[in-house]
C-alpha cells in the first residue's frame, strides 16, 4: 500500500487502501490518512472544498454521500 502526499509540502493525505474505482477521471478515496490530513470548508450543498491540512494547497472536493457505500463521502 502507498501513501498519497501533498505535491507542495509532502504532508500525508490518503492511503491507497482507501482508494476505489469511480466514474470520475480523478483518484477517489473514502477517507484521509490522519484526522488533520486535510482542512475543509463548505462550498455548496453536498460538497466541501478540501485543502492540505498543513500548507493549504488546494486538493479538490469532498462529495458527501457519494462514496462506494451508503453514507460515505468521496474525496
Amino acid at each position: 500500500p502507498g501513501i498519497y502526499v501533498c505535491a507542495r509540502c509532502g504532508h500525508e493525505l490518503f492511503s491507497s487502501r482507501a482508494k476505489y474505482e469511480h466514474s470520475s477521471p480523478w483518484p477517489a478515496f473514502t477517507e484521509t490518512v490522519h484526522e488533520d490530513s486535510v482542512s475543509k470548508r463548505k462550498e455548496r450543498p453536498g460538497a466541501l472544498k478540501v485543502s492540505c491540512g498543513k500548507c493549504g494547497n488546494g486538493l479538490g472536493h469532498e462529495f458527501l454521500n457519494d462514496g462506494p457505500k451508503r453514507g460515505q463521502s468521496r474525496f
